[in-house]
């Protein structure tokens, strides 16, 4: 009977020497291997989280400009300005023949001008003047800006005969979607 007791506390020792170990080695600081494996997860973390900021800049460097594009103000060219201040005039012109349009609103006409101060374009003041004056909201020669804007492009087919009432300005924009 004596064994038997004797045996089961060696064993029951085992088991809280096997337990105790468990516990130190676990809670203990940390032995070379482990400490190297975390400083890797650590490195790995970081360079996901720059990945993501990397991926979030890009996702806002790709963001739309007010005509909904991807170029930015020191992308623009005479060209673009070309085509979206044509665009705009149509909100406000009488033509036989209109392609394309934009919205005239603050935001882009800000853009604009914003971007002018950035490149340097050959038909810059043209795009200026059209433009603080649409910022000023006069459109009272906005025939005549769109008709200069359609020479630069060497329009010959839907040149600008009037400016639209009101009404017919909110009867145009109620049909025609944006480009």
């Amino acid at each position: 009977m004596y064994k038997k007791i004797i045996w089961s506390l060696i064993g029951l020792i085992g088991v809280l020497v096997g337990v105790f170990l468990i516990l130190v080695f676990t809670d203990s600081p940390q032995s070379p291997e482990k400490a190297d494996k975390e400083k890797k997860e650590t490195a790995v973390q970081a360079a996901a989280t720059v990945e993501e900021n990397d991926a979030d800049a890009e996702i806002e460097a790709e963001a739309p400009n007010p005509f909904g594009q991807k170029s930015t103000l020191a992308d623009l060219t005479d060209e673009d300005y070309r085509n979206y201040i044509h665009k705009m005039s149509h909100q406000k012109v009488k033509a036989d023949e209109k392609w394309g349009f934009y919205e005239i609103t603050p935001e882009r006409i800000d853009w604009l001008l914003q971007g002018l101060n950035e490149v340097n374009l050959k038909s810059e003041d043209v795009y200026r003047d059209i433009l603080e004056r649409w910022k000023a909201e006069d459109f009272s020669k906005v025939d005549q800006d769109h008709n200069a804007i359609w020479q630069l492009q060497g329009g010959t087919i839907g040149k600008a005969t009037g400016i639209l009432n009101a009404e017919e300005e909110e009867a145009f924009l109620q049909e025609t979607e944006e480009q």
